[in-house]
């Protein structure tokens, strides 16, 4: 494990500011047979037509035949739920609208437009692309209005290391497929050994862009905002803000759906390549809510910690695992924050009451966005395999995965402070929570 540090003496505090050829089309729908998505010349994958549609069932009669109708169409939910009196979020190819609309008006199913336009919702997102870089003479090009590439966010990281060595660590912890570093931030005032410890992760799914952007903005304000200071008194912070750095560098290139990883899987077809990362751990591999099919997006890989991204990253957290008592994995999108169990219905960790309290409290916090809080099953789906499950599983105290807002994954670049903003209110309960627990 590589280690950036510098020297903590004789260094002035700064003045704060704030790849690969592809020959191949990628679709990101659900099914290979029936996907709509069209690539350009450059093999650029565009949405253009593709609409997203809120359904909302109202009833178990109905929602069974909204899910005969997904399943015919092999459409892909970007919401999903189990209560029938919420709405679930639908990508609809062009050639599908029309027979899909007369069959929910037929069954007398309500559904709202929530995008006509994919791709004008993609091109529109994030409107100040590479604007920043046009300035050399800043020391970074991060900032919380934009989404930002990898090498933005990783430049920044090493800012931090470089600028506050007392305070930040910089750790490459290993090298995804394609060979590209994925760094942990360790931020901490503390010279203590045994200090507790808190995790924060985004960037497992390449799509979720606002989870690298919380990410980010949670090591900013806790590095840079001297007010928050008090959140580094007796806790440790190991923050990873990009999981899957292939994935989320081909959103930006080429297909701004993906989701897994860019590891090969054996199937001829370019768009069955890659791992879901969020079902490759060895706790309760392969069961419900993962798939065999490489073609899936809940594709479990060949074997459990199959891929060099989950296997660093499990590593790193296992020879952690007495000193970090507070797991949080951010994706989106939903508003929720999940508790384990995710691999089966009606089974809870035997000290479920303890983290659903601590979670509702720091639900309590927030003021622009409401979430719901329980179990992963409860809310979300079944999903073998996945990281927080694992993490609980290893003993680490108080376990959340937490779906952000909001409904889809096309979120405007506008949203990623109101965003951050709120939920960094909740740092305060965990970190206060962490502080009083024993590393050993």
């Amino acid at each position: 494990m590589l280690r950036r540090e510098g020297s903590c003496t004789n260094y002035k505090m700064p003045t704060l500011v704030f790849v690969f050829a592809v020959s191949f089309m990628v679709i990101a729908c659900r099914a290979a047979p029936r996907g709509q998505c069209k690539a350009n010349r450059d093999n650029t994958v565009s949405y253009s037509g593709f609409q997203v549609w809120t359904i909302t069932p109202h009833s178990k009669t109905k929602q069974t035949i909204l899910m005969k109708i997904i399943t015919h169409y092999n459409l892909e939910m970007w919401k999903e739920t189990n209560e029938i009196h919420e709405p679930v979020n639908i990508m609809v190819p062009p050639r599908y609208q029309k027979e899909i609309r007369l069959r929910l008006e037929e069954a007398k199913i309500p559904y709202d437009v929530e995008i006509s336009d994919l791709q004008k919702a993609i091109t529109n997102e994030n409107p100040k692309t590479n604007a920043s870089a046009a300035n050399p003479k800043t020391a970074h090009q991060m900032d919380w209005t934009s989404y930002h590439r990898l090498d933005d966010i990783y430049g920044y990281l090493s800012y931090l290391a470089d600028t506050y060595p007392c305070r930040v660590q910089l750790l490459n912890v290993g090298s995804s497929y394609e060979g590209r570093p994925l760094y942990v931030v360790h931020i901490t005032n503390s010279t203590s050994p045994n200090t507790p410890a808190i995790w924060v992760d985004g960037g497992f799914h390449a799509r979720e862009w606002i989870s690298p952007a919380l990410a980010t903005y949670i090591i900013q304000q806790l590095v840079e905002e001297p007010s928050n200071a008090k959140l580094l008194d007796n806790v440790n912070w190991y923050i990873m803000p990009v999981v899957n750095p292939d994935g989320y560098e081909y959103t930006h290139l080429k297909n701004r759906l993906w989701r897994k990883t860019r590891s090969p899987t054996g199937s001829a077809s370019a768009k069955c390549q890659g791992v879901d990362l969020n079902r490759n751990f060895d706790f309760k591999w392969g069961g419900p809510g993962s798939s065999s099919n490489p073609c899936s997006l809940v594709y479990k890989g060949p074997s459990a910690f199959s891929e060099p991204e989950t296997l660093a990253y499990s590593n790193f957290i296992s020879r952690k695992s007495n000193e970090i008592k507070l797991y949080l994995s951010l994706h989106s999108s939903g508003q929720l924050i999940m508790l384990p169990w995710g691999y089966e219905r009606n089974t809870f960790p035997s000290d479920y009451d303890e983290m659903l309290t601590l979670a509702k409290n720091a639900a309590c916090k927030f003021r622009k966005f409401t979430y719901k809080v329980g179990n992963k099953v409860d809310l979300l789906y079944q999903a073998s395999g996945n990281s927080a499950d694992w993490a609980k599983s290893i003993g680490i105290k108080y376990v959340y995965s937490v779906e952000l807002p909001i409904n889809g994954f096309i979120l405007p670049a506008s949203n990623i402070l109101p965003v951050s903003q709120d939920f960094f209110r909740a740092m305060d309960v965990f970190a206060a929570e962490v502080s009083t627990l024993s590393s050993y």
